[in-house]
């Protein structure tokens, strides 16, 4: 059998907590749509990229049990994500050096 090394806690979760996991989750996705329909300019992305970073965490936290893993399981998690900021920020910086042709 396979095991996690380390303490053998079970963290049972309430269904009251994914009854307001799931109530959260359609709230996000009704802000999502709701976002969608409204001219916002280019904060459209910003807002539903948020929106969606908030909906990814909460899953990854209570459904992926996230919550309850300790130190270098996050740093697994984490890590990636550190990797795409580095990735879209230099890319960002590429965009700045482009030259317009006229």
């Amino acid at each position: 059998m396979s095991s996690h090394s380390g303490s053998e806690e079970n963290h049972i979760t309430s269904y009251k907590t994914y009854i307001s996991i799931w109530i959260l989750l359609m709230i996000l996705t009704a802000v999502t749509v709701f976002v969608s329909y409204v001219d916002v300019g280019i904060f459209n992305i910003v807002i539903a990229m948020s929106v969606a970073s908030v909906k990814a965490a909460v899953v990854a936290l209570y459904f992926m049990h996230l919550k309850f893993e300790d130190g270098i399981t996050w740093a697994f998690a984490l890590f990636p994500l550190g990797l795409l900021f580095l990735l879209i920020g230099m890319t960002i910086l590429d965009t700045f050096t482009r030259v317009v042709p006229v």
